[in-house]
């Protein structure tokens, strides 16, 4: 396929851009099965051509807003200089962090929804995912180890599973709120209710990794 007309490279790069970010929310309201080329490239001011040309198909857009997802979250969880601060500090920022995440970008909770329905097919094929989490696991087991060290923490915590408690605890909360909220007859949505669960969930993995 031949490239598309432009003014030049930077008005390329912005068509690109317009692209992604209008997959992005139509990948978020509909997830994959449910986006649509034809809208995706309208709400973009593109055409399907150049679509096509900048990403080949509806599944590598999808990957590529994916990885821009994951990529976000990451460059915010670097910001919190996590490696700098004492071991309960650190992961009292990160518990938070990640909470305050979810509930600001309900679109990144939607694009983990559909990927784990396609059972994780496009993720396989993402080098860049698996790149970008490893600096994560390494920043926390390096406050394990501080944390070790000060007496602070029990040994033979493994990282990988401390991560997924924390993004667990707030990520099924969230996904279930609806259920859940029925279930119980509480809202679980009221800012009271979610100040609770920060405070429930900070505890719970604090208390978890004490000596």
């Amino acid at each position: 396929m031949s490239a598309p007309r432009a003014r030049g490279g930077r008005d390329a790069g912005r068509t690109r851009q317009r692209i992604l970010e209008s997959a992005t929310a139509d990948f978020a309201r509909y997830g994959l099965g449910g986006a649509r080329v034809d809208r995706i490239a309208r709400r973009a001011g593109a055409n399907k051509r150049m679509l096509y040309y900048y990403f080949g198909d509806k599944e590598r857009l999808f990957l590529t807003a994916l990885e821009e997802r994951y990529a976000h979250i990451r460059n915010a969880e670097h910001a919190l200089d996590l490696e700098h601060r004492d071991p309960r500090e650190a992961l009292r920022r990160l518990v938070e962090f990640t909470w305050n995440y979810y509930l600001e970008h309900p679109e990144f909770l939607t694009f983990l929804n559909s990927e784990n329905l396609h059972k994780g097919r496009h993720v396989r094929k993402s080098r860049r995912v698996r790149d970008m989490h490893s600096p994560l696991i390494e920043t926390l087991r390096g406050i394990l180890r501080r944390g070790e060290r000060q007496r602070l923490f029990r040994r033979g915590v493994d990282p990988v599973q401390l991560y997924i408690s924390i993004a667990g605890e707030g990520y099924f909360y969230l996904s279930n709120r609806y259920t859940l909220s029925r279930i119980f007859d509480r809202d679980l949505m009221a800012p009271k209710a979610l100040a609770e669960r920060a405070r429930h969930m900070t505890a719970m993995i604090l208390n978890a990794l004490r000596r």
